[in-house]
C-alpha cells in the first residue's frame, strides 16, 4: 500500500501543479480583462469631459464671431451713413454750382450707379 500511497501522492502533487498553472493562467487573463475594462471605463468617462471641452471651445468661437459680426454691422451702418451724408453734400454743392451757371463734372460710374440704385 505504500507504493499506492506514493502514486496517489505523486498524482496529487501533479494535480496541484496543474491546478496551480490553470489558476495562474486564469488570474493573468482576469488581470488582462480587468485592465481592458478599466481602460474602457476611462474612455467612457473621458467622453463627456471631451464633449464639454468641445462645447466650451465652440461657445468661445461663437461668442467671438458674434462680437465680430456686431462690430462689422456697426461699421457698415456708419459707412452707409457717411455715404449718404457725402451724397447729400455733393448734391448741395452741385446745386450751388448750377445756380452759378457752372456745370459740375460728371460723377464716376460707381457714384452714378449709387445715385440710380441706392446701392
Amino acid at each position: 500500500m505504500s507504493i499506492w500511497a506514493g502514486i496517489v501522492a505523486a498524482f496529487g502533487t501533479v494535480g496541484m501543479v496543474i491546478a496551480g498553472l490553470f489558476a495562474a493562467r486564469a488570474t493573468r487573463q482576469a488581470a488582462v480583462a480587468t485592465a481592458e475594462a478599466t481602460r474602457a471605463a476611462a474612455r467612457v468617462q473621458a467622453g463627456p469631459n471631451e464633449r464639454a471641452e468641445d462645447r466650451a471651445a465652440f461657445e468661445a468661437i461663437k461668442t467671438e464671431l458674434r462680437q465680430e459680426l456686431t462690430t462689422t454691422r456697426e461699421e457698415v451702418k456708419s459707412l452707409r451713413s457717411l455715404v449718404r451724408a457725402f451724397a447729400w453734400y455733393v448734391g448741395e454743392l452741385t446745386t450751388q454750382m448750377r445756380a452759378h451757371r457752372i456745370e459740375p463734372p460728371a460723377p464716376p460710374a460707381r457714384v452714378d450707379e449709387y445715385n440710380r440704385t441706392g446701392v
